[in-house]
């Protein structure tokens, strides 16, 4: 499948260090327009309509139930987590492929940060209905989420009659910050309690993929308080 090879290497580790990093550290965000150039990024758009066509985007899931709260007053897209190596997914592949060269340029100069892994990529549709995901931190327990990166994916959006922007409100800032879903834009964040953030309600059909970049020494602690979280409630079941 041709793919246009849009940024060379000097161009990603450039990006990385001169705008990313420096931005990241002063603003805790950044974002990229033109990522991917119009050709492969119309790709990209092309598979994530196909699996939205298809059927294999499920309602998104939350972190822990409340009772009594409906999941969609809370968030309203449908998601499907990826890998990449999926058959239709060629161009999702290429696009995760160009993020982690960015990320792994940047990883070393972000103040100590061990970044060497990160999750699947989540694919999501706001459908259009008004849905959104109201105000949120990604990672507010530390499990190791370090870096969020967004790419969207919507032609010709108009936030005065779409809505679906993504708003962040810095910790500690006398500001918020609006980002709109534009089609190749690449968004960076930190994905701690520095940046609280929310999807305003979509009024039309809004689409994304989402991956997040793990602090290896955060994850791992994070994976060892959940085994003894789990051997000490099956010490007091079989007790």
């Amino acid at each position: 499948m041709p793919i246009i090879e849009h940024l060379s290497d000097s161009d990603v580790e450039r990006l990385a260090l001169e705008r990313v990093v420096p931005a990241l550290l002063s603003d805790g965000f950044y974002y990229v327009d033109g990522l991917l150039g119009a050709l492969a990024g119309d790709v990209v758009l092309d598979q994530v309509k196909e699996m939205h066509r298809s059927g294999a985007l499920q309602d998104g899931r939350l972190a822990g139930s409340v009772p009594g709260v409906h999941r969609r007053s809370i968030r309203g897209d449908k998601t499907a987590w990826v890998s990449g190596s999926e058959r239709g997914c060629e161009a999702i592949n290429f696009l995760l492929n160009l993020i982690d060269k960015l990320i792994s340029v940047c990883a070393s100069r972000l103040g100590g940060k061990a970044i060497r892994e990160r999750s699947k990529a989540m694919v999501a549709c706001y459908p259009g209905n008004g849905a959104g995901y109201v105000k949120h931190v990604d990672n507010p327990n530390r499990d190791g989420r370090c870096i969020t990166c967004i790419y969207y994916l919507n032609k010709n959006w108009n936030p005065k009659e779409h809505g679906g922007i993504l708003r962040i409100f810095p910790e500690g800032k006398s500001y918020v910050a609006d980002i709109e879903p534009l089609f190749d834009r690449l968004l960076f964040f930190w994905s701690d309690r520095r940046n609280p953030h929310e999807v305003q309600p979509s009024y039309a059909t809004r689409y994304a993929i989402t991956v997040w970049y793990f602090d290896s020494v955060e994850r791992a602690e994070a994976k060892r308080r959940f085994r003894d979280l789990t051997a000490q409630q099956k010490d007091s079941s079989s007790s």
